[in-house]
């Protein structure tokens, strides 16, 4: 081989490999151009795993996924983005659409409307106490005739309970009867005293003015029952002797009881004189008795923690009687134009009342709220909340766990860990 045709040889490897690197890099570079965005995706599609961790016990973080020892469930992994309180909404806490149903985590609107409040007690029937007649003999006497001859029997109204002869009374018409026919000077104080003197002798109006239009004495006073009822107190025996103030008879009527209810210490400030009341007892299964509340008695029982409620029930026909127990309900307070909620979605701590609500980018947030009246599932919110908003009301430990966990709220069940779970566990596989 020449020295010419080894020189063309060399220079002809050198431009071959000078143009195969040329292609090797601009290779590379379309390469590296063409994997970037994908490596960029990539990266942004899984963020870093900090830790794994079981939901139900959040203060244990483990270095590697498994399952919990704690749960029968797979460790659940905490990003970096969501420990930085990166989540939607600045101050929550979101979780996964799927974690949210497997949960089971429902929301309600928080609704403005009216509440009435409704308690349920049992009372027992007494006498109304205000509808006692009470009978006492205005002179002396002897009882001739007797016709209601034991106590608790039932008697009518103007129904005549008994005659009673007055001596007295005789010499008092006598002289009044005297004295009607004079004529002349002084005649006019003369009757005028001797109708004085039939007062003063116990006799009324009525039984005076029988004895003006008879023109005869009345020896004899019929005792007529005022009201309708029955005879509690029977004083009397055909035959006694009477004298002034003796107890003849005491009648209860039954046209309106009382009911004594016992109301608790907590309630009280729901029930009100004049709220209605709706009573049933065992004795008349389907009948429904109203009434109103009469009065709130200011006595706290000691022992029960209850105050007693009077409440006055209207008995036309005598079918509730003393000793009998109810049944009630009582309409309570009635609030309009009041903020409303699931009663469900307020988790009370002992010492705060805390609602979770979520906005709408799904965020989590607690919020302290301040409660009213609660009725039928549903509870007033005074402050904190407005129309509007969603909450949650079932799986609120659950986000409250998440939200501890990110540091959006502190635990409000520090004591729900169960025993044992609080220190450091020294396990393979987990750390603090």
């Amino acid at each position: 081989m020449t020295r010419k045709t080894l020189m063309i040889s060399v220079a002809a490897l050198a431009a071959l490999g000078l143009g195969g690197w040329g292609l090797y890099s601009l290779g590379m570079h379309q390469g590296i151009a063409m994997s970037s965005p994908a490596s960029a995706e990539a990266s942004k599609a899984e963020p870093k795993v900090l830790y794994w961790h079981d939901p139900m016990v959040p203060d244990q973080h483990f270095d590697k996924p498994g399952k919990s020892p704690f749960m029968d469930m797979d460790l659940v992994p905490v990003y970096a983005q969501e420990s930085a309180g990166e989540s939607p909404g600045a101050g929550g806490v979101s979780i996964p659409s799927q974690v949210r149903q497997s949960l089971g985590i429902r929301t309600a609107e928080v609704m403005s409307g009216q509440l009435s409040s409704e308690l349920t007690a049992v009372g027992s029937v007494t006498w109304n106490e205000r509808a006692v007649a009470v009978m006492q003999a205005r002179a002396s006497g002897f009882v001739e005739r007797l016709s209601v001859r034991a106590a608790m029997d039932k008697v009518r109204q103007g129904q005549v309970l008994a005659e009673l002869y007055v001596p007295d009374w005789v010499a008092a018409q006598e002289e009044f009867l005297m004295v009607r026919g004079m004529s002349g000077e002084g005649s006019a104080e003369l009757r005028q005293g001797a109708r004085q003197r039939m007062r003063l002798v116990g006799m009324s109006e009525a039984q005076i003015a029988l004895v003006e239009r008879s023109g005869r004495t009345q020896p004899r006073l019929a005792i007529v029952a005022p009201v309708s009822g029955v005879v509690v107190e029977l004083g009397i025996r055909e035959g006694m002797t009477v004298v002034p103030g003796t107890m003849l008879f005491r009648i209860n009527g039954l046209d309106s009881v009382w009911v004594n209810a016992e109301v608790p210490e907590a309630m009280a400030a729901q029930v009100r004189p004049g709220n209605l009341v709706e009573a049933t007892t065992s004795a008349w299964p389907g009948k429904v008795f109203t009434g109103r509340v009469s009065a709130l008695l200011p006595e706290v029982d000691p022992t029960t923690r209850t105050l007693k409620a009077r409440i006055e029930l209207t008995n036309p026909n005598a079918e509730l009687v003393p000793g009998m127990f109810a049944n009630l309900r009582l309409a309570g307070a009635t609030r309009a134009h009041v903020l409303l909620v699931p009663s469900e979605a307020v988790i009370r701590t002992g010492q705060r009342s805390v609602v979770f609500t979520v906005d709408a980018a799904g965020s989590f947030r607690p919020v302290d709220v301040t409660t009213g009246l609660e009725s039928r599932g549903e509870t007033e919110i005074l402050t904190g909340l407005w129309a509007g908003q969603k909450v949650v009301v079932s799986g609120q430990f659950l986000v409250d766990s998440e939200a501890s966990l990110k540091g959006v709220s502190s635990r409000m069940q520090a004591d729900s860990m169960p025993a044992g779970m609080d220190g450091k566990m020294d396990m393979r596989g987990m750390g603090q």
